[in-house]
């Protein structure tokens, strides 16, 4: 019999189960959003993302982000997961090393589904698949291994609870990278297709992201609930506070903003979820709305055309919790944190200013050049026909709906 205690395996089991359910879910909340013609292309985007970062995870993923003590990145000593049974202990040996390995897989499936909200009805599926690929091996891993897997910036002192840098910060800014590259669809003025279809997607974010937080902890004790009533709080409020801007602004209570609000409450929240006191946690939210309600207004005015908004709701959340974090942090809530700026710590505000903000270049320039790359091997954009006629028909021959 193995001494793993059963309380944390089965609560991880359903937290990992929790996290895999929000893939699907994104891409049913990207689908409702996108085009008649394109709503199939964005989905299948991240429905393949399950297959093939899996199989990624499994060869060389685990491995690289976290056996070896390299200070940007692992090694392949753990690849094919090697040395890796059902016996092997994780950390103080509560969870199975198998079930650790499959939880930070499921973080692995959906950060590089993000990135797709924003170049919805541009980027064929073949360049896309070499980009799921490459985009892991050259911007994913690095920051996992670099923060949470013992390397540089953990040992620098830079915290991230559930993924504000790791997941959030870096598809964000690599979205607007992808941005620039694509350039602008050739009929931006399409409509969401199905607000129900949003509105699922939304629920299903919003209930996975408790198995994304206050599974982070990795075993159940204290702050694994602190961080799930974290995340709700920051949620709600930054629900709220988007509806009432967006009501304020535009006359009347929009419900896709409410919902978008949602999202940019959870993205914030997540690198601070099991750091920060519950007060915090609903000035984050508000705060979030704010921020990140703002950074779509500007992105609009400059007409940069991030179709589903990942850079102002993920990249500027991500980042925005980030730096909040160093704000906010208790050492009395959690000790496994340092104290704040607002607790009288500056050198820990510092320090996670410039880790994200240098998180959000890094992911920038090198989605760039990546998609530089890829366009000399197969074009990234698909042709204007293609374009009008919608993904779903020119890339995949298979419609949404059969009217």
């Amino acid at each position: 019999m193995s001494g793993f205690d059963t309380g944390s395996t089965g609560f991880m089991l359903l937290a990992t189960s929790l996290v895999m359910l929000m893939t699907p879910g994104l891409a049913f909340f990207y689908g409702g959003l996108a085009s008649k013609r394109n709503i199939l292309g964005i989905m299948i985007q991240s429905f393949v993302s399950l297959g093939i970062t899996t199989m990624m995870w499994y060869f060389v993923g685990f491995s690289l982000c976290f056996s070896g003590s390299g200070p940007l990145i692992g090694n392949l000593d753990q690849a094919f997961l090697r040395g890796i049974d059902s016996l092997t202990p994780f950390g103080d040996g509560a969870i199975p090393m198998v079930l650790f390995v499959a939880y930070q897989m499921m973080f692995a499936i959906i950060t590089p589904a993000l990135i797709t909200g924003a170049f919805t009805g541009r980027v064929s599926f073949k360049a896309y698949l070499i980009f799921l690929i490459f985009w892991q091996l050259l911007v994913y891993y690095p920051f996992v291994h670099m923060i949470w897997g013992g390397g540089i910036l953990a040992q620098w002192g830079v915290m991230d609870f559930a993924g504000g840098i790791v997941v959030h910060t870096i598809a964000g800014f690599a979205a607007l990278a992808s941005v620039f590259f694509v350039g602008s669809r050739l009929k931006r003025d399409s409509k969401p297709n199905s607000i129900p279809l949003v509105a699922v997607g939304t629920g299903l974010l919003w209930f996975g992201w408790y198995g994304f937080n206050a599974g982070s902890e990795l075993q159940v004790d204290n702050i694994t609930a602190l961080a799930f009533l974290n995340t709700d709080v920051a949620a709600s409020f930054a629900t709220v506070t988007w509806l009432i801007i967006e009501w304020h602004r535009e006359g009347k209570p929009k419900f896709v903003g409410l919902m978008t609000g949602a999202v940019a409450g959870l993205a914030t929240i997540t690198p601070a979820a099991g750091f920060v006191p519950i007060w915090a946690a609903a000035l984050i939210g508000v705060i979030s709305s704010i921020i990140c309600y703002w950074a779509v207004h500007i992105k609009n005015k400059l007409k940069w055309d991030d179709a589903l908004d990942v850079w102002g709701v993920h990249g500027v959340g991500g980042l925005a919790g980030t730096i909040m974090l160093g704000i906010f942090a208790s050492q009395t809530v959690n000790g496994n944190i340092v104290d704040g700026l607002l607790l009288g710590n500056s050198s820990f505000f510092f320090k996670q200013l410039a880790a994200g903000v240098g998180s959000a270049i890094y992911a920038f320039l090198f989605t760039y050049v990546m998609l530089w790359i890829i366009n000399k091997i197969t074009l990234v954009r698909v042709s204007e026909a293609e374009e009008m006629a919608g993904l779903d028909a020119s890339q995949h021959q298979e419609d949404a709906y059969t009217d």
